[in-house]
């Protein structure tokens, strides 16, 4: 990739580099490193990540949010609140780049590549942002996209287990994740997540079973979220309390709403606690997150991609009798899907298997690895096709049931093979209720 700040060229691509060596200036990086001699010989200029940020006038303050869960919603939640309080903000993430309420760029990797990250600060600058919330994926941190990023906070959501087809195994990946938080800087860690390891210098926690600098005291979770919390930063500042209110579902989304007024009460320190709370009732969620696509029976689309995904949204229904339609994806960590299986066979009446993005691996097969997890084969239906397994979810459906649509959130295509098909889940409901035949 190629961008300009303030009058200077810089690329990725040693290709341009080489063909525009006297105006381009070459940015190493991990990924590419391996062509680093060849610019040397013909004289190209070469700096790191670490020298480019000089380049810009100045940074906002950089929040980044990384966990195997929660990233989109915590992040979309500490914006909407900037937002809230006046401030101007930039969010980029899983679902683009947005600034101040609008959408500047489309849907692209939850972290994109190094200059794409510096390009997007340079664009929230010159619309004045003072604060810049990223997600930051395990890949990003293991390549080193966020190498040279000053992070004015740091925060974990949690870690369980994911993407083992890139790390290869479950200590890896938390090593990962946990490298993010080993220096001085300022961070805030999930008190609840009992394998998450970190620098305690300016470390901050949050948390519902443990005790936290910002914890709960009593909580209802039945159809909304309510819940009571103290903010206590264990120094000379005295403890805050507060009630909060959320239309948001489950525990788990309580966590990334904890996660998310604890960051704004650490980044800005004359605002109290009582005022962020009451800006959070601008938040109304993401869409694909948890999202009610249909009532009276209830559908919901949500992301949950992993067991422990999964078990979230499940739980967040406890009590209710819970129909699911989910697959998996094709071409990536095969040893979740058993996993998802099982927490789909404690938990649901009737389970749904189809696709989900198979790309280029067998949709039987993937199917088949999901069954080993389930026990209760009598409450399965296979059905590849994931436009027909959700119109038959929804034909089966009654008043009193509800009914999960997991893993694509949303996502407005399938990969089948090297092909992205428009697809959308919400879609495929909305049509199926708008259809008089149904």
């Amino acid at each position: 990739m190629k961008i300009e700040l303030n009058g200077i060229i810089f690329s990725d691509d040693s290709r341009e580099v080489l063909e525009h060596k006297d105006s381009i200036v070459f940015v190493k990086t991990k990924l590419n490193e391996r062509f680093v001699d060849e610019l040397i010989d013909v004289g190209a200029r070469i700096i790191t990540p670490f020298e480019l940020k000089s380049h810009l006038k100045k940074m906002p303050k950089i929040i980044g949010i990384t966990g195997t869960n929660g990233k989109t919603t915590t992040a979309s939640c500490i914006y909407s609140i900037l937002i809230s309080l006046g401030f101007r903000a930039a969010l980029l993430g899983t679902r683009g780049f947005f600034i101040n309420n609008r959408q500047i760029l489309p849907k692209g990797l939850t972290t994109p590549t190094l200059l794409e990250i510096y390009n997007d600060i340079n664009i929230a600058l010159q619309n004045e942002c003072e604060y810049f919330v990223m997600e930051v994926s395990s890949h990003a941190i293991a390549q080193e996209r966020i190498a040279g990023i000053d992070f004015s906070l740091k925060i974990l959501t949690n870690i369980t287990s994911d993407h083992l087809d890139f790390h290869k195994t479950i200590y890896e990946y938390e090593m990962v994740k946990n490298s993010f938080f080993s220096d001085e800087g300022v961070k805030l860690i999930n008190k609840d997540s009992t394998n998450a390891k970190f620098n305690v210098i300016n470390a901050f926690t949050y948390g519902i079973d443990n005790r936290a600098n910002l914890c709960v005291t009593t909580y209802d979770l039945k159809d909304s979220i309510d819940a009571h919390i103290i903010w206590d930063p264990h120094t000379d500042t005295s403890k805050e309390e507060s009630c909060i209110k959320s239309n948001l579902f489950g525990k788990y989304n309580l966590y990334n709403i904890l996660a998310s007024i604890a960051a704004v009460r650490i980044l800005i320190k004359n605002i109290d606690l009582v005022s962020i709370s009451k800006a959070l009732n601008d938040f109304s969620g993401v869409p694909g997150r948890m999202e009610v696509v249909h009532t009276n029976p209830l559908v919901i689309v949500d992301f949950a991609h992993t067991a422990d995904g999964m078990k979230n949204i499940f739980e967040a229904f406890a009590g209710q009798k819970v129909k699911v339609v989910f697959g998996a994806g094709g071409d990536r960590d095969s040893i979740k899907r058993p996993e998802m299986g099982k927490i789909a066979n404690l938990f649901a009446s009737k389970i749904y298997l189809t696709s989900d993005n198979p790309r280029t691996e067998n949709r039987d097969k993937i199917i088949n690895d999901i069954l080993i997890g389930i026990d209760d084969k009598t409450k399965v239906v296979i059905e590849s096709d994931r436009s027909k397994a959700i119109s038959l979810a929804l034909s089966e459906l009654n008043t009193n049931e509800v009914l999960l649509i997991l893993g694509k959130g949303d996502e407005t295509y399938q990969i089948i093979g090297e092909n992205k098909i428009p697809f959308s889940d919400k879609y495929e409901v909305e049509s199926f209720y708008n259809n008089p035949r149904n």
